[in-house]
């Protein structure tokens, strides 16, 4: 036994041995062999990123300013650190030596520091008064930066990334993609935007004070060229590549004629619409906020693409509403008209890609029109528990309780956004509208030179009939979700604004916008942040213990109602002031009742916190008590069989210790 002992370990030794030298040569031979055994895969890259750095038409070198020195005493960021390095250097390794890695320490009063700046990054203290650092990544390419190094600033391609976030872990590999993409293609796609809502910023009418863009503009802006539209505009410039046209009032048909035209000739367009816009909304004297002329359409061009839409109904739904606080209410309540679009919900489609939930505020729904020339392809759809409402019940809300007495099921889901594709024909088959005259009025209409209409400048833009292609358009039937409320939290960071989202609103329309560019790799790598996940169980409780409130309540005020009846009567019949005892019976009664039904209802309130908690003590147990016990039992059951295997051999269990005598 001891020389088959020493000849095992020996062996045991000896193919170790070899079993590193083969990892050794293995790695060292083939590079990009990789295996990732995180939950999450974090160490892979999504095939988009390798598409876009293998797929580049010209080198892009990556200049990594890290302050490795600074940061030895901050094993924190030191380790955030080596996490962007080794993400970077994957990136390398899958570009097929497009890219370049330099990582540069930019110590106090050096050459590095100098070329840090020149670069735009900039060092940011760890701790008040403390040591600075710099984090910051920047993408060039070497073709245009001069033989004379970082003192020749003239005729460079470069982005910059002046710090990395370690709380956008998340994001990286989207921004890194997205940088590289901006130095590989400096020629961005042009977004011409028509909107009736200040999404580029304005004028606070309360005080008169400038507001900043939303923040889904300042996203396009990172990608893309923007540019206005002026709603007054006789057509849409060709060099537009992609039309964003949200919440559109009061457009012309010379603005509607262009933009059926635009469409057309290829361009593509990214449509949103709303039957009730409470961005519009204003507070009056009584806080509640008033919604004037909050509706938008895009008639005939709707019904030339195949879609109906009705801008005076608001979709509501009773499965997907959103919890929300309302004036003084001790508890959050559902709001039926605003939704919580999960990702169950979402149709596999390229702009869903990364999405996990999306927001919306009274959206309208999008149906496609039967036998229409294009194709209707949903996506994002409410729940069957949902039904299409008058929007007047939305203009003036204070409690959106009184949605759930209105509400009756449709037993039907309806697209609040959806892709359309297909041949269209011109919603203006005569042509080009004429042009009013201004100021011309009363004249002959039998005389043709009294007309007080002129024929379009033959110099714009011929008249198309049909497309001259498959067009491409996504429309949404809702603004709100667009506004900062419903999706991203803003704090200022070193004067620059920065956002963290709770939902994908605002990844929706970055992936909307670069399928219609042809941009498609970025969307398969956009969003593989963290968003808030609802709490279903909880929100199920939630939902039930509503429903039984608003039970409780709808007795309250039946009984309310029954005993005023009474006690009017009784009032009719009694003589002078005298208090009969009748009533006094009836008032105490009615005292009575309202004390019940406080009770009940305290109950009711008292219940759903118990079972709130109750749910919270067994996913604690689970987590902190559950898994150690069941490693307990199954370490203790091992033990048994092992032992329970020598008792019946008459040998040690292997990779035992014992002794065996003759």
């Amino acid at each position: 036994m001891m020389k088959k002992k020493s000849i095992f370990s020996a062996t045991g030794l000896a193919l170790t041995g070899v079993f590193l030298l083969v990892s050794v040569a293995v790695i060292s031979l083939f590079p990009r062999l990789r295996i990732d055994l995180t939950e999450d895969s974090l160490y892979t890259l999504a095939s988009g990123t390798r598409n876009i750095v293998s797929g580049l038409e010209k080198p892009v070198q990556l200049l990594f300013f890290y302050s490795e020195e600074a940061t030895a005493d901050v094993p924190q960021l030191r380790t955030y650190g080596m996490r962007v390095q080794e993400l970077l250097r994957e990136m390398v390794i899958a570009s097929n030596g497009n890219l370049e890695l330099q990582v540069i320490d930019p110590v106090p009063f050096s050459e590095e520091e100098d070329l840090a700046g020149e670069y735009g990054v900039q060092p940011v203290p760890l701790t008040a008064g403390g040591e600075a650092v710099f984090f910051g990544l920047v993408a060039v390419d070497p073709a245009t930066v001069s033989t004379e190094g970082a003192e020749a600033s003239g005729g460079k391609i470069f982005k910059t990334i002046a710090l990395i976030r370690p709380d956008q872990e998340e994001f990286l590999e989207y921004e890194f993609s997205k940088l590289i993409t901006q130095v590989a293609n400096p020629e961005p796609p042009i977004v011409g935007f028509i909107s009736g809502l200040p999404i580029d910023g304005g004028i606070n009418p309360a005080n008169m004070q400038p507001t900043a863009p939303w923040m889904f503009m300042d996203s396009i802006r990172q990608l893309y060229e923007v540019r206005r539209v002026d709603a007054d505009a006789e057509d849409i410039d060709p060099a537009i590549d992609i039309l964003l046209i949200v919440h559109p009032q009061n457009l012309g048909e010379q603005m509607l004629y262009a933009i059926d035209q635009h469409v057309l000739r290829g361009g593509k367009a990214l449509v949103v619409i709303d039957p009730n816009a409470d961005s519009t909304a204003q507070r009056g004297p009584d806080g509640v906020p008033t919604i004037v002329n909050g509706a938008s359409d895009l008639d005939p061009l709707l019904a030339a693409w195949g879609v109906e839409y009705d801008s005076t109904k608001v979709l509501t739904d009773s499965e997907q509403a959103l919890m929300v606080n309302v004036g003084d209410a001790p508890r959050p309540i559902q709001h039926f008209g605003m939704m919580g679009v999960p990702r169950e919900s979402f149709v596999n489609d390229i702009v869903n890609t990364g999405l996990q939930v999306m927001n919306f505020s009274t959206p309208g729904a999008l149906v496609p029109i039967e036998g229409a020339t294009t194709v209707f392809e949903p996506l994002l759809l409410s729940s069957n528990s949902s039904m299409l409402m008058d929007n007047f019940f939305f203009t003036e809300m204070a409690d959106p309780t009184i949605l759930v007495d209105e509400f009756v099921s449709e037993d039907r889901r309806y697209a609040v956004a959806a892709r359309v594709q297909g041949n269209v024909r011109s919603a203006f088959p005569n042509g080009r509208p004429t042009l009013e005259v201004p100021g011309v009025e009363g004249l002959d209409t039998d005389d043709p030179a009294a007309e007080p209409t002129v024929a379009a400048d033959s110099a714009l833009q011929p008249h198309l009939n049909e497309s001259t292609g498959t067009v491409n358009l996504i429309l949404v039937a809702d603004s709100d979700f667009l506004a900062d409320r419903m999706w991203v939290q803003i704090q200022t960071f070193l004067g620059q604004r920065i956002g963290s989202p709770f939902a994908s609103n605002g990844a929706f329309v970055m992936n909307a916008l670069d399928n219609l560019s042809g941009n498609a790799e970025l969307v398969t790598i956009r969003s593989r942040g963290r968003y808030a996940r609802p709490f279903e169980t909880v929100l199920d409780l939630q939902r039930a213990a509503d429903a039984r409130l608003r039970e409780e309540e709808r007795e309250l005020l039946e009984n309310l109602r029954q005993t005023e009846l009474q006690i009017a009567s009784l009032n009719a019949s009694r003589q002078g002031n005298e208090i009969t005892p009748e009533l006094q019976a009836e008032v105490d009664r009615f005292y009575a009742q309202q004390l019940e039904t406080r009770r009940r209802l305290r109950e009711v309130q008292l219940q759903l916190n118990q079972d709130i908690e109750n749910l919270g003590s067994v996913l604690k147990f689970i987590n902190t008590a559950l898994v150690p016990i069941l490693l307990i039992v199954f370490a203790l059951t091992l033990a048994y069989l092992r032992n329970r295997r020598r008792d019946i051999t008459g040998f040690p269990a292997p990779g035992s210790q014992g002794k065996v005598t003759a």
